[in-house]
């Protein structure tokens, strides 16, 4: 279906943010196919949901190829075609949360931070830090680093109850490390390359311990415990 784009623009680390009008009704760390164009490239592409307004949804997203730079161009007015929301996405806890973003990986956790209380948030950046003024808004506090620092430097595991993370697989699967000898529970969202987005390809498929899953309909989000990096 088309909707009406309402802003588009850079915010920075090689990240845009897209706004887009319409009525939608989706989960924390769900996604949305985006396409911008008719037959090529063949593939529309998988992009996290930022987040859900009454009249709005929003997305935040990196260029990588010749479908996201398309979007890029896109200007106000522009139509856009969205599919969606799809796969399974963070479940609602309480307790003591960290919130672990790497880079475009931060675009699924700013809804959590919206619905779920007692968020901490841990943002790392290549070179520039972006959105900590919204994620103040919404989290106790927030933690950045950027460069050849990494999140897990800062990270104290054991403070939290859970962590919910989407980021570079070496990050997640370091967290994974870190929290697998404290009562600390962990979330993660993947992000393997996805063709249909729901489940009919096999493209996403990844490894858990109860056999291979498929990233876009039994996931992007999975507990940590069950899932092999």
């Amino acid at each position: 279906m088309d909707y009406k784009v309402v802003e588009n623009y850079y915010v920075g680390d090689n990240i845009y943010y897209i706004k887009i009008e319409g009525k939608f009704n989706a989960k924390m760390g769900q996604f949305y196919m985006l396409r911008a164009w008719d037959n090529f490239p063949l593939l529309s592409r998988p992009i996290s949901i930022f987040e859900v307004e009454e009249n709005y949804i929003s997305f935040l997203y990196k260029v990588v190829g010749k479908g996201t730079e398309i979007i890029s161009k896109l200007r106000e007015y522009d139509y856009i075609k969205l599919e969606g929301p799809y796969g399974n996405g963070f479940e609602k806890v309480k307790g003591k949360i960290a919130l672990v973003g790497g880079g475009v990986g931060i675009a699924p956790l700013y809804m959590v931070a919206k619905e779920l209380e007692n968020c901490d948030a841990y943002l790392g950046f290549n070179e520039e830090e972006i959105m900590l003024d919204i994620f103040s808004k919404e989290c106790e506090n927030v933690f950045t680093t950027k460069g050849s620092t990494f999140i897990t430097d800062i990270l104290d595991v054991e403070k939290y109850d859970y962590i919910m993370v989407c980021g570079p697989t070496p990050m997640m699967k370091k967290i994974l490390d870190m929290a697998n000898e404290t009562r600390t529970r962990v979330q993660v969202s993947l992000e393997n390359h996805m063709a249909c987005g729901v489940g009919a390809c096999l493209v996403c498929t990844c490894k858990t311990h109860s056999g291979n899953k498929k990233t876009c309909k039994d996931g992007p989000v999975f507990w940590g415990e069950d899932v092999i990096l």
